[in-house]
């Protein structure tokens, strides 16, 4: 089945279609937001609502010619647009369930880790909202700069502009070598 024929089901409030959206896209929008918000709770709950107002606005869902997915990335930028203005600065200390004892993963590879991760969501607060966008959908989600384009709603030259701006805020902040190992997937001794 073809995904015009699964969002048509769903907008007519079929269940299975609806969760077959779910599944195709719930793992992009998770790692879409899991950069952009101070932990994997708040990752995950923001996702969920992602898919609470799909559901809501699917009756409504209009195809324009603009992929789905779009449509989706829209609604998770609002999320953690909504999550920004109402969050405190808080500490968070984190407890995370998905570690199992039986991980392959040393304990000092955990903790190393985890500090690359926070040092690169502190490296992305350097960044506007836009650029993280641009960043989180060309890099982690490996978008081409068309569909960044149709999820932002800006040309490709737009794209590639903002991306390119936000490379040069990213190196300064950790550095060329850094900035090489964890956006282009070059190992940090390359």
């Amino acid at each position: 089945m073809n995904i015009d024929s699964i969002i048509e089901q769903a907008r007519r409030g079929n269940r299975d279609a609806i969760a077959q959206l779910y599944e195709m896209f719930v793992d992009r929008i998770y790692r879409y937001i899991v950069y952009r918000v101070d932990g994997d709770a708040d990752a995950e709950d923001l996702t969920a609502e992602v898919f609470v107002k799909m559901v809501e606005g699917l009756p409504q869902y209009t195809p324009t010619g603009v992929p789905f997915e779009a449509w989706l990335y829209r609604i998770a930028f609002a999320r953690v647009i909504d999550y920004r203005r109402r969050a405190t600065r808080r500490p968070v200390n984190e407890l995370t369930d998905n570690l199992s004892d039986d991980d392959a993963i040393s304990p000092e590879d955990r903790v190393q880790n985890q500090e690359e991760v926070e040092e690169m969501r502190h490296a992305f607060s350097f960044l506007n909202d836009e650029q993280q966008q641009v960043l989180i959908l060309r890099i982690v989600e490996r978008k081409s700069h068309q569909e960044v384009a149709d999820v932002i709603g800006k040309s490709v030259t737009a794209v590639k502009s903002v991306q390119y701006r936000a490379l040069q805020i990213l190196a300064g902040q950790l550095g060329e070598t850094k900035v090489r190992h964890y956006l282009r997937g070059v190992p940090d001794d390359e």
